[in-house]
């Protein structure tokens, strides 16, 4: 059994030297991995800052951003410990360990999908529902929706819970799944099913239906704050499509290998960096949505820059704030009784 990063298998039923493979995954993925780690903690982390301290949680989009920062940081937090275990190729950190960072790392996974999965269908309703999301669009069904949707990515999560642990094999300790006894195959091909339905299918399908439902009620009434507000989750939806779909899609030709092609030990080398290499940059995702905050959201570069002046700048004493705090304030308020909430007051 291969030593590995995540949760997910990759292993071939033909015996093959895959030195090569290895060697990459020893040399290449850790420092890039610990840039992930880096660059992912400061996004994220700054943007929790900047949606708690300006108080702007009582509305629902807000909550479900919180929420997805979360699951980016839960998804890093595991980063340095396969970071470790790449470099130094044992697992150290025990069984209990492995079972808890394995279902983490998937907790993280899936609950971002289901949080922008949640993100749309409350683009959809702001617009195309304009009069029953006043109603429903509520700090209340925030939380519950946010619960809930937490449950979900636990359970879904589960598997890893279940099967992950820290096995020895050739006097060295590794974390990767133990199956029941004849079902190996049956597992794995649930996992890749799995995640190509929840991470992919899904979601995918709820675009399609929620933004063709957005586009036909902008054609019939075309609105700036309309489009403005749809502008950051749509972005949003399709760059995690943009770097999670070749990792998915690998995983399933990986899986189900002798259904497409010829299985021999050249395919199951290419099939191996494939999937190394999707996986760097699916794991880049995380990343990645701070800086779409930066770059779409207005107010966000708003509160950014008043958050570092204020807490940088000032301090320092080489500077006035760019933005009195009380322009800040006036310029986040949003009147509910257009039905056409901006994306939130801080993005």
């Amino acid at each position: 059994m291969e030593e590995k990063t995540t949760s997910y298998e990759y292993e071939f039923s033909a015996p093959c030297d895959k030195v090569d493979v290895q060697v990459l995954g020893t040399r290449l993925l850790p420092p890039l991995y610990a840039l992930v780690f880096g660059v992912g903690l400061l996004g994220n982390v700054m943007v929790v800052v900047i949606l708690t301290k300006y108080r702007r949680l009582c509305i629902l989009t807000n909550i479900y951003l919180l929420n997805l920062a979360i699951c980016d940081l839960l998804f890093l937090f595991t980063l340095p410990f396969w970071i470790h275990f790449l470099k130094s190729n044992e697992w150290v950190f025990g069984n209990w360990m492995c079972k808890l960072l394995s279902g983490l790392y998937s907790v993280g996974l899936y609950g971002e999908i289901f949080f922008i999965i949640l993100l749309t269908l409350d683009r959809y309703l702001a617009i195309v529902h304009a009069v029953f999301a006043l109603r429903t669009r509520t700090v209340t069904i925030g939380i519950v929706s946010s619960v809930f949707t937490w449950v979900l990515a636990g359970l879904a999560a589960l598997p890893e819970f279940i099967f992950q642990k820290a096995q020895e094999q050739s006097g060295k300790l590794f974390c990767s799944s133990l199956y029941p006894e004849g079902e190996e195959d049956t597992w794995r091909r649930f996992y890749a099913v799995r995640m190509n339905l929840l991470s992919l299918a899904l979601p995918l399908l709820i675009m399609v239906v929620c933004y063709s439902g957005i586009i036909k009620t902008l054609m019939r009434c075309p609105s700036r704050k309309k489009h403005k507000a749809i502008r950051l989750i749509f972005v949003i939806m399709v760059v995690f499509f943009i770097f999670w779909a070749p990792f998915n899609l690998v995983v399933l030709l990986s899986t189900f290998q002798e259904a497409f092609f010829d299985i021999n030990c050249a395919r199951s080398n290419q099939l191996d960096t494939a999937l190394q290499v999707t996986e760097v940059i699916s794991y880049t995702h995380c990343c990645v949505n701070p800086i779409i905050y930066a770059f779409v959201g207005e107010r966000f570069r708003q509160y950014l820059r008043h958050f570092f002046h204020r807490q940088v700048v000032l301090r320092l004493g080489k500077c006035h704030l760019l933005l009195p705090s009380e322009k800040l304030e006036r310029t986040s308020s949003v009147s509910p009784s257009t039905g056409e909430h901006e994306l939130s007051a801080v993005f």
